[in-house]
């Protein structure tokens, strides 16, 4: 009894501070809030369905012990976390690259995981714990961002923001043994730098990016945009945040735009350590063929995403397997038809939200979104020409943001809109649980 009556008021000036900054932080709340309801989804359809139904054969590269395999009630419970890439992710955590395919995956990510299971987790739990601190620091930096932006006015908007990005259809990547989530909350990081005016943060942030995708490059030409935008006006769904319009000298701007420079080193320090390792360093490009993407360009990419949903709508309405419309899909005609025409109608859908997003934000956020998107669209493969679109629009987000904006002028939408969305994730994390092939 003594210690503890000697402990407590050693602990209340730590807890007290830190309980304030909490009810003080809307941010942390409202990402709190959305991170909980979506890994309600996705633990409860996740695991219920893989109670419930079981596994389809998927035939993927998948060693006993790593995603599934593990027994009892544990393959229950990674089954809405882990599935296809993450195997690749897990094995290069615990044995490094080997091979030319694992030199495709970036190293940020798979290095996170190895860090936090030496600490004691297993690399599987790991990874699920990376990915949902790296969600929760993204969704608070969705609100923050959306404010920076929309001033304490948007703090609706930044609400409906944070929830869209949690709920979208595609969310589960996000507390997946993926790299969504930390890609996101890098690439949020180095916006919310560049509109703090920290442009050696927002270098760095930009660098780690493109260690966990190559197309972190891209974000070079948002802050270059948001550098050169420092003197722009206020307008009425944008704001300039405090301090952002003090005078800087001629130097001083010139060293900001050096610290953009650095984003490309992510990259190159990944291709200096394949080669110094013996490995070919050009792997990560060449490695795409085994996936069967190739070049076309974004107009390419549109083209042969559309021919293959025209098939496969064709193929569904025929109701029969017989006659194959789009023969390059392999496998089952239905099943192959239902994936491009679901990969086509997320390429519509974000049209829209592209329109918006340049038109509500500033310009800097619609060109990321738009070069994101023609990134996605630029290498086709052959069987389904939009695979993994789905995955690449979910990080883009000037899209949900832009979502945001439209329902809160529209506010009997809002339920609806979300509402549809849940739903959607809760049936896209049922597949991806039992092994069902999507994006």
């Amino acid at each position: 009894m003594e210690s503890h009556a000697t402990d407590l008021p050693a602990t209340r000036p730590l807890m007290g501070p830190l309980a304030a900054r909490l009810r003080q932080d809307i941010a942390l709340q409202r990402a709190a809030c959305a991170l909980a309801g979506m890994l309600a989804i996705v633990v409860v359809v996740g695991t219920g369905a893989y109670l419930a139904l079981g596994t389809v054969p998927h035939g993927g590269f998948d060693p006993p012990g790593v995603v599934d395999h593990l027994g009892g009630l544990r393959d229950a419970l990674a089954a809405p976390f882990a599935r296809w890439d993450s195997v690749w992710y897990l094995t290069i955590a615990r044995h490094g690259y080997t091979t030319g395919p694992t030199a495709a995956f970036f190293p940020l990510y798979p290095l996170l995981v190895a860090g936090v299971s030496s600490l004691g987790p297993g690399l599987l739990l790991s990874g699920v714990l990376v990915s949902l601190a790296a969600m929760l620091v993204a969704l608070r930096l969705v609100w923050r961002l959306t404010e920076i932006e929309l001033g304490p006015g948007g703090r609706d908007v930044a609400d409906l923001a944070v929830f869209a990005v949690a709920l979208g259809p595609m969310a589960f990547f996000f507390t997946a043994v993926y790299t969504e989530s930390v890609y996101l909350a890098l690439t949020l990081g180095a916006f919310v730098a560049a509109r703090q005016d920290r442009w050696a943060r927002a270098g760095l942030l930009g660098a780690l990016a493109a260690a966990t995708r190559s197309s972190g490059l891209i974000l070079m030409v948002p802050l270059v945009l948001l550098w050169l935008d420092q003197r722009r006006p206020a307008s009425r769904w944008a704001r300039r945040p405090a301090g952002f319009d003090r005078p800087r000298p001629a130097s001083g701007r010139r060293r900001d735009l050096l610290w953009i420079g650095i984003v490309p080193l992510g990259l190159v320090a990944y291709l200096v350590w394949l080669a110094a390792t013996g490995l070919d360093p050009l792997a990560p490009f060449s490695s795409q063929q085994d996936w069967f993407r190739h070049f076309t360009g974004p107009i390419g990419g549109i083209r042969e995403g559309a021919r293959a949903a025209f098939d496969g709508a064709r193929q569904l309405l025929s109701g029969q397997r017989r006659t194959v419309y789009y023969p390059l899909a392999g496998g089952d005609p239905i099943v192959a038809g239902w994936h491009n025409v679901m990969l086509f109608g997320f390429l519509l859908g974000a049209v829209p939200l592209l329109i918006g997003a340049v038109r509500r934000l500033p310009l800097a956020y619609g060109v990321y979104a738009l070069a994101g998107t023609c990134l996605a669209l630029s290498y086709p493969v052959s069987p389904e020409p939009l695979t993994s679109l789905p995955r690449y629009l979910v990080v883009l987000f000037p899209l949900p943001i832009a979502l945001a904006i439209w329902i809160a002028r529209h506010p009997r939408l809002r339920v609806p809109v979300l509402g549809a969305s849940a739903v959607s994730l809760a049936g896209f994390t049922e597949l991806f649980a039992t092994w069902h092939w999507i994006a």
